[in-house]
């Protein structure tokens, strides 16, 4: 779809490269189509919640945990996942990531107790976390740095933004025009096709390389991530000062003090090597990536609702009124890889910061009698232009000038901010009490984004 495209247009060639088999185009369609279905999967099952409730049985919080498994899940294993990918080489680790995925979609569609439903969610969000960072490592070791591996970063980024937005309305059209059995079973298909083509445009792992998982890191690392998260999780039900909050927020950090001072002294190969948090651009942009993440859950999950909630739309109706935002998202997206470098990373953080402020500013006035086109579809045009400026930008100035070998973690870093700071974002945007003020609030955030623009190299090559 969109990789193709992207090809055409003079981003990835078909020269040979060292990281790839197959031509460019495949490789990148590889790519692309899993980001996008590890995206698409964070939200497609919302619509869908109350029918398969109907058939299930939920209680209400076993209910939430359809969608809080597979979060958790992909937020807790995104750093072995991406250590993964470089120790076992990204094609197997891509693979796997896909059948685990797949699998996982065909139990969770033939489920008949919640239990089941809820485990199948779990595993589908370790699959992603296997294959998201090794989509992001075959962008980096599969095409030449400049402005090659700049549009593949573009197409790469813009499928996971139509992901995000295509899980509304994918959600509601299967649910209603087949059953919701089929939001799960239709990966599988698609996951086979895909395991197809990753074998055949990925290169085989050098040989050679057996160096042993950093068992220690993991299980502090994994445990870590997964308790803060699950800590914040429970901030909007429970109040932040409440046992189910902060006792899990305190365990997950302690874990990731023990995850750092392992790292650091302990580890003959680190999971996540520390020294790469002395590349200039992995720090700051790792740290502008928590800031993106909560703007990225006002846009997409907070419009979507006020939609919904304020302006009456149904599900189905809400995506589609976020589809011509998803567009400008994938065309801009595509437009600031071609910039990137001969601009720099700066011009386009600011950029797209100013498009932020904008679009929020005025998105702040809507109410509940605003017209869609003056008072939505305006404000979510600048914002997502804001955000096809930004992410693909960040994403390329946070893994460049890593070693080849390090492709995999640094990937499952750069999500892994990405994701917490999603989750974070969501759990403190909730308690604004009014959308007004959620909007604000993102505004605010893509402020801190301008301010700690500097702190990025000026112009990245890779």
């Amino acid at each position: 779809m969109t990789a193709k495209s992207a090809v055409a247009h003079g981003s990835p060639t078909d020269t040979p490269h060292p990281g790839r088999t197959g031509p460019a185009w495949l490789l990148l369609a590889v790519a692309c189509a899993g980001q996008f279905m590890v995206i698409l999967d964070s939200s497609i099952v919302n619509v869908a919640l109350p029918s398969l409730d109907r058939d299930l049985g939920f209680s209400p919080a076993g209910l939430a945990w359809v969608v809080n498994g597979y979060l958790l899940a992909f937020a807790g294993f995104l750093l072995l996942g991406g250590r993964a990918a470089d120790l076992f080489g990204h094609r197997r680790t891509l693979t796997a990531g896909l059948v685990l995925f797949s699998a996982s979609s065909l139990a969770g569609g033939l489920a008949t107790v919640p239990a089941v439903l809820v485990a199948a969610r779990v595993a589908q969000g370790m699959g992603a976390a296997l294959l998201a960072p090794a989509t992001l490592a075959v962008i980096n070791t599969g095409f030449a740095a400049g402005r090659e591996r700049a549009r593949a970063f573009g197409a790469w980024s813009a499928a996971g933004g139509v992901g995000g937005t295509a899980g509304a309305v994918a959600g509601g059209a299967l649910t209603t025009g087949l059953s919701w059995r089929w939001v799960f079973l239709i990966n599988v298909p698609i996951g086979a096709v895909l395991v197809a083509a990753a074998l055949a445009a990925l290169p085989r792992a050098r040989t050679g390389r057996r160096e042993p998982l950093d068992l220690a890191g993991a299980v502090t690392g994994t445990a870590g991530l997964a308790a803060l998260v699950y800590g914040v999780m429970h901030g909007t039900d429970h109040g932040w000062t409440s046992a189910p909050v902060i006792g899990p927020a305190v365990a997950g950090l302690l874990l990731l003090g023990a995850f750092v001072l392992v790292e650091a002294r302990f580890a003959e190969r680190p999971m996540m090597p520390l020294r790469l948090l002395r590349v200039r651009g992995v720090a700051a942009g790792n740290g502008m990536l928590l800031l993106f993440g909560g703007i990225a859950i006002a846009m997409w999950y907070f419009t979507s609702l006020f939609l919904q909630d304020v302006l009456g739309y149904g599900a189905f109706r809400a995506g589609l009124g976020q589809t011509p935002a998803a567009v400008t998202f994938v065309l801009v997206a595509r437009w600031a890889a071609g910039l990137l470098p001969r601009l720099g990373v700066r011009p386009l953080i600011l950029a797209g910061s100013a498009c932020f402020l904008a679009g929020f500013g005025w998105l702040s006035q809507a109410g509940a009698g605003s017209a869609y086109l003056t008072g939505i579809l305006g404000p979510t045009l600048l914002i997502a232009a804001g955000i096809g400026l930004t992410f693909p930008t960040l994403m390329a100035a946070t893994t460049a000038g890593v070693p080849e070998d390090d492709a995999g973690a640094i990937g499952g870093l750069a999500q892994t901010a990405s994701q917490v700071g999603g989750s974070i974002g969501l759990a403190v945007l909730t308690t604004a009490g009014a959308y007004d003020r959620v909007f604000l609030m993102a505004a605010g955030l893509a402020l801190a984004i301008a301010l700690s623009s500097p702190l990025l190299p000026h112009r990245r090559r890779g």
